[in-house]
């Protein structure tokens, strides 16, 4: 079914085309991708589509009864709710279908409120099918779903009354997400979903979205999610839309081959309109040839000619290099503890070493401390305990997340220039043209800059001090797809030691050769990239597994705890896990039998022989009752123990 058309949707703001010829088909079910550089149009594209900002010119078509969601980037949630009753309003028909029916149970408990036992039967239809309306749309599991859904995208550990006001911007985008996914509109809507996304999360929105019952159209920088969810890319570009059918990593490769074929039956084109203005040249005025001379310019104005393929538009182009080359050991941490202050310590008995010529991936769950373990180490935050040693000769560039090495009220040209005065300023527009700011742009404040623009201007500062030892946190946010395959080059050529936080699983596949896991406990080293990191994990797992079903007990890796202590709490914890899951299983059972037992008392209160005794019917509802109120009981054993 189709659900949503443009075409030829055009947009201006002022002067300026935004999008000139936008062409796009969503189909039920299916999972698109818009893709294109940062200020191609794609989120003022998603804005149209959902309504949100109007169209000059072209056709858009919703088809009746579908249902929109839209997220949009940064999006501003105001609620004096708390986060479960923020969720918990998406429910609100089934919430008032349930008063119902427990103000109807209270009505049936004594059949002399009916007048007669044709009202009574009537009365136990209308009953019957409000249940099972109320069953079939997640009355008996509504709140085990808002739970998942908070569980899910990291809110488990927040207080049950937290008001979703004390929340940040980019806790209530998630939580708008998290809105959304329970609403289920047929058509979902989203714009940068996985900003503010731990590694963790990522993966569990990943498989969510996998089974999501509705159509998805998604702007993602994150090429890995990209490639897990989707199956069609519309590309954005000059504004105008192409199609691509497959992942992002097929597109990557279609688009390719598209450009080279173009371009050979240009270049073929070509060759011949150059033969053919040559034979004509030179035998237009020849009595002998000028009939053949006619023919070929016939054929030359009949010709349709080729435009020149399009490129890709401009790209950032840049390459780290260094001063001076570090010593062998360039960074040792024994025992660290990192905090803001002695009683505010994030994280300690950290512990690790990097050698000269690795790339080193710092991974972990959000709060963990992995900002403040670089700062730290980086010299923007003091240490609280252990020791931090530098190598010989070694020099840190330190990359900000936030940006803020930058001067708001500077412009472009002297935020660079005043780091490098030395530098002749040709040579500074140079630098900056090569990150794609050209021409006026260099004039422009650093407070007027997008996100992206501020990452480029970052990273053409992080290059010219030609450091040996690049401390990088998240580079790779606010970069369009294309700058983050430029930046993947420039470390991969890097001849210095780097160490980086990323939630860009591509990036650090890409990047790393090591991969450092932070967690409350220390640190776990992983030789290897993201792909290792998650088979050795899962191994690992596994082997704890095998441990305590004692099937394999000599499969045991030593390493996977810190001593027997740790290695009997975490097996103890499985242990735990596995009694939480038959106890599941025994609830659902019995779930199970209660609900025949509630189809058969429903079905005996509309025998006749029954409603006509009252005290039998009585009986009967008494117990129906009793039934559903432990089914309830269970149902809220069942939520709490999925947590």
């Amino acid at each position: 079914m189709l659900l949503l058309q443009a075409n030829r949707l055009s947009k201006s703001y002022g002067t300026d085309l935004i999008l000139s010829n936008i062409n796009i088909e969503v189909q039920s079910h299916e999972r698109i991708a818009l893709v294109g550089r940062n200020g191609s149009g794609k989120s003022t594209l998603l804005k149209i589509l959902a309504g949100e900002v109007p169209y000059d010119s072209g056709a858009l078509t919703l088809s009746k009864d579908v249902t929109l969601g839209y997220l949009e980037q940064n999006s501003q949630l105001h609620s004096e709710d708390s986060l479960y009753g923020e969720l918990l309003k998406v429910y609100q028909p089934l919430l008032k279908m349930e008063k119902e029916l427990r103000d109807m149970e209270v009505k049936m408990a004594d059949p002399e409120h009916f007048s007669s036992q044709k009202e009574y039967e009537k009365f136990l239809h209308h009953y019957d099918r409000l249940q099972t309306t109320f069953t079939d749309q997640g009355g008996y599991t509504y709140e085990a779903d808002i739970k998942s859904i908070l569980n899910g995208l990291g809110f488990s550990q927040f207080p049950a009354d937290m008001s979703v006001n004390m929340l940040s911007g980019g806790q209530k985008t998630r939580l708008l997400l998290g809105k959304l996914l329970l609403i289920k509109p047929d058509l979902l809507i989203l714009d940068e979903p996985t900003n503010h996304l731990d590694i963790e999360t990522l993966t569990w929105l990943e498989g969510y979205l996998q089974h999501y019952p509705g159509a998805l159209l998604i702007v993602s920088h994150d090429r890995y999610f990209l490639d897990r969810i989707v199956e069609k890319v519309y590309e954005i570009s000059r504004g105008e839309s192409k199609v691509f059918h497959g992942n992002y990593s097929k597109y990557l490769d279609q688009k390719a081959a598209d450009y080279e074929k173009e371009r050979k039956l240009y270049e073929k084109q070509q060759k011949e309109v150059a033969e053919l203005k040559d034979f004509i040249q030179k035998n237009i005025v020849r009595a002998s040839t000028t009939k053949r001379a006619q023919s070929r310019r016939k054929k030359l104005e009949k010709m349709e000619l080729l435009d020149r393929p399009a490129g890709d538009d401009p790209s950032a182009r840049f390459s780290f290099d260094i001063l001076k080359q570090s010593g062998n050991d360039v960074l040792n941490i024994d025992t660290l503890t990192i905090g803001y202050t002695p009683k505010q310590a994030i994280n300690k008995n950290i512990s690790f070493a990097i050698r000269r010529g690795e790339s080193v991936a710092l991974v972990g769950p959000n709060g963990v401390g992995k900002t403040t373990l670089i700062k730290t180490i980086a010299h923007h935050l003091p240490k609280l305990a252990g020791t931090i040693s530098l190598g010989s000769q070694v020099t840190i560039g330190y990359y900000d997340q936030e940006q803020s090495t930058l001067s708001s009220n500077k412009t472009v040209l002297n935020e660079l220039w005043d780091d490098f005065p030395q530098t002749l300023e040709k040579d500074i527009r140079t630098v900056l043209g090569n990150f794609l700011f050209a021409g006026d742009d260099v004039l422009k404040p650093v407070s007027a800059l997008s996100g992206g623009e501020k990452a480029r201007l970052a990273l053409a500062k992080l290059m010219m001090q030609k450091d040996n030892f690049l401390i990088l946190d998240e580079p790779t946010n606010h970069l369009d797809l294309d700058s983050k395959e430029i930046l993947e080059a420039a470390i991969v050529d890097f001849p210095g030691t780097v160490l980086f936080v990323s939630h860009d699983r591509y990036f650090i596949n890409r990047i790393a050769t090591r991969v450092l896991e932070l967690n409350p406990d220390g640190i776990q080293d992983y030789l290897g990239d993201y792909d290792y990191y998650v088979n050795k994990k899962a191994e690992q797992e596994e082997l704890l597994r095998l441990e305590q079903e004692e099937a394999y007990p000599q499969a045991v890796d030593k390493p996977i705890a810190e001593g027997k202590l740790a290695f009997k709490e975490e097996k103890k914890a499985k242990q735990e896990e596995r009694r939480k899951q038959r106890r599941i299983e025994e609830i659902e059972k019995q779930i199970e039998a209660l609900e025949e037992q509630i189809a058969d008392h429903e079905k005996r209160l509309l025998d006749p022989e029954v409603y006509s005794d009252h005290d039998k019917a009585r009986e009967i509802n008494e117990a129906l009752i009793v039934s559903k109120q432990e089914v309830e009981q269970l149902m809220e054993e069942w939520t709490h123990l999925q947590l």
